[in-house]
């Protein structure tokens, strides 16, 4: 692991922080890291939910310029393959992700962003695809942004450039909260806290089908969400779910 990335555990909480302040910018070594440690993640299954933010003034606000400056289109398709693979290991996770966006999250950042399940923002940051100004596309997760917020919005994005500030990043869906800096760690919080609430084997599955509903039609959407509810029977936590809400008492998950 780079020493620009640190993970606490805490019970089932993965906290992943990218640490190369004030602006987190991506190289080589951060992405690798990013990657590599998402997909341990994804084969614990203990872990429950996985937070993501950056230290300092950025979530991350992008690519290292000095990185791009030098590439030819081998280098530059290894690049954003590399990039590819670590978003997709957060997005692609067993496990919801929730992005504690702790200021500016720009071009590769605004896709890492886009690639968490539940998006928490402080106020004063900005968020947008400068691509197009520097001379290349918006690529890879970029993908991400019309499902999420309509191909309008989408479109005013990806072709004018300008980024957005967290009010209209919440009016558009960008993001599920927004509050001032000092709230962020108590909002992020109360939204681990919910998902923890839940039963275990429950919110995998859950993640499972979102996931699979981001690439399928909807006919095969459903029939995948019969087959897991069907499969959900297969766990104690079903069973416990519903004594316990016949009891009129919380639940006690099993240990995963």
């Amino acid at each position: 692991m780079a020493d620009t990335l640190r993970i606490a555990r805490e019970g089932g909480v993965a906290r992943v922080t990218l640490d190369r302040p004030p602006l987190n910018l991506l190289e080589p070594g951060l992405i690798r890291a990013l990657r590599d440690t998402f997909r341990a993640l994804a084969d614990d299954r203990t872990v429950r939910v996985a937070v993501l933010t950056g230290h300092g003034r950025a979530f991350t606000a992008g690519m290292d310029v000095n990185v791009l400056a030098g590439l030819d289109v081998e280098s530059g398709k290894r690049l954003i393959t590399g990039l590819h693979e670590a978003i997709q290991a957060v997005h692609a996770a067993p496990f919801p992700v929730v992005a504690a966006v702790n200021g500016h999250a720009l071009g590769a950042g605004f896709e890492l962003m886009l690639a968490c399940d539940l998006r928490v923002a402080a106020r004063g940051g900005t968020y947008g695809l400068p691509e197009v100004r520097v001379g290349v596309p918006s690529v890879i997760e970029a993908a991400l942004l019309a499902p999420t917020i309509g191909p309008g919005r989408a479109a005013e994005l990806l072709l004018c450039g300008e980024a957005i500030g967290a009010d209209d990043a919440l009016a558009w869906g960008l993001v599920n909260r927004v509050v001032d800096p000092a709230d962020l760690p108590a909002a992020v919080e109360a939204i681990v806290g919910k998902i923890l609430a839940g039963a275990p084997a429950a919110i995998r599955l859950q993640k499972e089908l979102m996931i699979r509903w981001r690439s399928t039609d909807l006919v095969t959407a459903v029939e995948y969400g019969v087959n897991a509810f069907a499969v959900s029977y297969a766990s104690a936590d079903a069973k416990e779910g519903l004594r316990a809400f016949l009891e009129k008492r919380a639940p006690r998950w099993p240990a995963p």
